[in-house]
């Protein structure tokens, strides 16, 4: 159990956020600005290692989701004020647009009842176009391609970024964060909640945010709630390097049941995805990628993008989304515990919506008698890290001449220097993935293969730990199973034993 700052805490804080991920981040950087006691509790060694972390980073524009449900309604104002949250934040978004593509009658119908929903939902400046107008847009789009819907406000943001900055914005504004913080149960007898953790250790507070993803319903059920469940459903990507096959806007197919489909796109680090695919599961920890799975999304996301250059493939991954089993984003009160809010069933567009599902979890708590009052100097702004890569010239000599290390190239292929992975720790990253997600160290071509044992030793430096105790992302994840020496003795008595 870590307790980020040192920050003196209350014996009972009057809120407490379980699961630090954008849902719980954003809700802690909002509820940062009130002049409360606030802690996030997190299972992990660091925020966004969950659904945040493997997501599409799709800023959606709101056309898909259910007219009257809680879905359409925070994903249209999760975009509306998504460019605020992220100029605040220090966060890259870009609002590219989106084309939802049509090969054939049966998805032409399907694309009608999509801009008809998003209609109803209040999706400004859509249109259906022709084939030939989404390839003007878009010229990678295929030439199968005889329709569209296209959607200007969608965008692409990085979903682990935007995780981070609310994080840190909600800690610079007096949020404490208790990580390695897995709760096992929950005391709810007197008038605050104890949320007891593993090795004995506990948290007070008046009222709790379930933000717990896949988790949340069984945090649900600590609270005597059982009102909903939560399956997983997991998609699989393909990244690939950056080149000139990467389009310039998000392109959907068709949706099916399962979901918005598989979807080309670019990042907002200038690569382009294939995913993810839809596998409903039982196991909440799975998140292994497959050959099956890899060939699907080869063969679809051709469909759309005939000239993508699949070998340019980095890497793949996959990613669990919390699935409910309402049928929507399950964000109220309690009806067991009033105290306890839930924030559970985020599956997509919940990146979207985050911004809004914190509005409205502030809404709730007010409601149920936490007083909101804002604080005086509450900074809503976050500065990022720079980045060497995108700095001009006479800015790269500026920062070099003030510190040395931001002139010594550490991962080759994202040019990101010893000065950006030693800010990176600073601000809180404990592990490799911590580094990778805030500067990109170990994210390009070879992913890591160069820079590993240099960005091990940085933290090892930083964080005065020793270099075999730096893990991969917390955990058992150790990158180095021990000294040199005794792991070559540990060799030697392995051969002598066979001998």
């Amino acid at each position: 159990m870590l307790e980020a700052d040192g920050l003196n805490r209350p014996d009972v804080f009057d809120c407490a956020v379980i699961g630090g991920g954008v849902i719980g981040c954003a809700a802690a950087r909002l509820l940062s600005r009130y002049d409360i006691s606030l802690a996030l509790i997190e299972a992990s060694e660091d925020v966004s290692t969950g659904a945040s972390r493997a997501n599409s980073g799709i800023a959606h524009a709101g056309y898909d989701a259910a007219p009257g449900s809680a879905m359409a309604r925070l994903n249209v104002r999760g975009s509306a004020i998504y460019g605020q949250w992220c100029g605040e934040l220090g966060v890259p978004f870009e609002r590219c647009g989106s084309l939802v593509l049509a090969f054939g009658e049966t998805d032409s119908r399907a694309l009608a009842e999509l801009y008809e929903s998003g209609l109803a939902n209040g999706v400004p400046d859509m249109s259906l176009i022709s084939g030939d107008e989404a390839r003007a847009l878009e010229p990678r789009v295929s030439p199968d391609a005889i329709r569209a819907l296209w959607a200007p406000t969608a965008g692409i943001t990085s979903p682990y970024q935007l995780t981070i900055a609310c994080w840190e914005n909600a800690r610079a504004n007096g949020l404490a964060t208790f990580f390695d913080t897995r709760v096992t149960g929950v005391d709810c007898s007197g008038d605050h909640f104890i949320l007891n953790a593993d090795g004995g250790a506990s948290v007070r507070a008046r009222y709790v945010i379930n933000a717990a993803g896949l988790f949340a319903d069984e945090v649900a059920r600590m609270f005597a709630d059982s009102s909903f469940s939560i399956k997983p459903r997991k998609g699989e990507y393909i990244l690939l390097d950056r080149d000139d096959s990467t389009p310039r806007r998000v392109l959907f197919q068709a949706p099916s049941a399962m979901g918005k489909g598989v979807l080309v796109s670019p990042t907002a680090d200038g690569n382009a995805f294939a995913g993810p695919t839809a596998l409903d599961q039982t196991d909440k920890a799975d998140a292994s990628t497959t050959r099956e799975g890899a060939d699907e999304l080869r063969r679809l996301a051709l469909r759309s993008v005939p000239g993508l250059n699949l070998r340019a493939a980095i890497t793949a991954f996959s990613g669990l989304r919390a699935v409910g089993s309402t049928g929507d984003f399950i964000i109220r009160a309690s009806d067991i515990q009033p105290r306890l809010i839930h924030a559970a069933g985020i599956a997509s567009p919940g990146l979207t919506s985050a911004p809004a599902i914190a509005e409205e979890l502030a809404d709730i708590l007010a409601a149920q008698g936490l007083a909101l009052k804002e604080k005086p100097g509450w900074n809503p702004v976050r500065a990022p890290i720079e980045r060497f890569a995108a700095m001009t010239t006479e800015r790269q000599a500026e920062v070099i001449a003030d510190d040395p290390r931001w002139g010594h190239v550490i991962c080759r292929c994202e040019t990101v220097t010893e000065g950006e992975i030693v800010e990176a720790i600073r601000r809180g990253a404990r592990s490799m993935d911590g580094v990778k997600r805030r500067v990109r160290a170990g994210m390009g071509r070879c992913q890591g293969g160069f820079c590993a044992p240099r960005v091990i030793e940085l933290l090892s430096r930083e964080r005065g730990v020793p270099m075999d105790s730096i893990t991969k992302s917390g955990g058992g994840s150790l990158m180095l199973a021990g000294p040199i020496r005794e792991s070559a003795r540990g060799f030697a008595s392995e051969e002598e034993a066979r001998a």
